[in-house]
């Protein structure tokens, strides 16, 4: 068993080393140093306390998203449709804080019902994904990327139409709400330590519920073998469904964090892409929900330091995507590899 382990990690740190020697050659192409693109990636996201703290804001919402597609993967679902998950769980929040924001309830109440509210957006857009999947037949991937389409289309049309500012229709977002409505920041920081703390709860949470619980254990089964779990007595329609479902529930939490605690309104790219970067993480995990808050943790470092880079070097910041992007990639690359390894040798002894 020990020497498993240690063949694992020596498959996974090859595969980073190989990643790394990727990107090493694409910035050597474009005549960059790379030891200074890394250095100023590091610098960028962890050489001052604001700095660290704005990686915090983009660890959050990445966390929780990646923490409901550890849901839809172990059930062997592909989430594409997470982005629309996101979005309708940042109208759902959007929509409850303007309908309650004039009235006599506390602010705190507003923005409990809101998140919620986001909660529930979240789970009925992934439910569709999922009714297409189970009843309709229809490949999840190809519901859930049409279901992108339609969120993206709906947040445009409210920002430009129901929900436009005074008099003019505007790319930067609806009007943005009270700072009463907003979830509590930390002073001179960007920071809500109440977003920060969900997150966190909640990736505790998937962990215990996939790790000890009949419900983790029946979603495993019905992704390793539908139709044997099927056969065992689980009922897989039920089980697909509430997969998708608890997935946008923490997709549409992302949304309302999104408004509640970085912009302050509803804005057309609410999402970020924070959803594609979040099925890199699950993919990147593969399955292991202990290692989901590190690697969450090290994209959003990624995607902050990044922002030097364009000011540093005139190098556009989505290097930060083509080193996730091939991480993850070789990590596919190298499991595969040791997987051949490992059927060879059990054959062989």
């Amino acid at each position: 068993m020990m020497k498993k382990r240690w063949l694992n990690l020596g498959f996974q740190l090859s595969a980073l080393v190989l990643a790394l020697g990727f990107t090493t050659l694409i910035l050597l192409a474009t005549k960059t140093d790379p030891w200074q693109a890394y250095k100023y990636i590091i610098i960028g996201s962890i050489s001052s306390l604001r700095k660290f703290t704005d990686v915090l804001v983009s660890f959050v919402p990445l966390l929780l998203v990646s923490s409901g597609l550890l849901v839809t993967f172990s059930a062997g679902l592909w989430n594409i449709g997470v982005e629309g998950q996101i979005t309708l769980g940042a109208i759902a929040t959007t929509w409850v804080l303007r309908l309650l924001q004039d009235s006599s309830l506390a602010p705190g109440l507003i923005i409990a019902l809101a998140m919620l509210a986001g909660m529930l957006g979240g789970a009925l857009w992934a439910s569709l994904a999922g009714a297409l999947k189970t009843y309709g037949g229809v490949n999840e991937i190809f519901g859930g990327l049409g279901l992108n389409f339609v969120a993206t289309a709906l947040t445009l049309w409210l920002i430009f139409g129901p929900w436009k500012r005074p008099g003019i229709g505007s790319m930067s977002g609806t009007e943005p709400f009270p700072n009463t409505l907003w979830l509590p920041m930390i002073s001179g920081f960007r920071l809500s330590l109440w977003g920060l703390g969900l997150g966190v709860f909640f990736i505790i949470l998937i962990y215990f519920l996939m790790k000890g619980t009949y419900f983790g254990l029946r979603i495993k089964a019905v992704g390793k073998n539908l139709k044997a779990a099927y056969l065992l007595g689980v009922p897989t329609t039920r089980y697909l469904m509430l997969a998708f479902i608890l997935g946008g529930a923490l997709a549409g939490l992302t949304g309302a964090i999104q408004v509640t605690a970085v912009y302050h309104r509803l804005i057309p790219s609410i999402s970020s892409g924070y959803g594609f970067l979040g099925l890199l993480v699950a993919m990147l995990v593969n399955f292991q929900a202990i290692w989901v808050a590190p690697i969450a943790l090290f994209f959003a470092a990624l995607n902050i330091g990044s922002i030097q880079l364009p000011i540093v070097l005139k190098l556009d910041s989505t290097l930060s995507g083509v080193l996730q992007g091939v991480l993850v990639l070789f990590v596919l690359l190298m499991d595969g590899v040791r997987q051949m390894i490992t059927r060879r040798s059990g054959g062989a002894s």
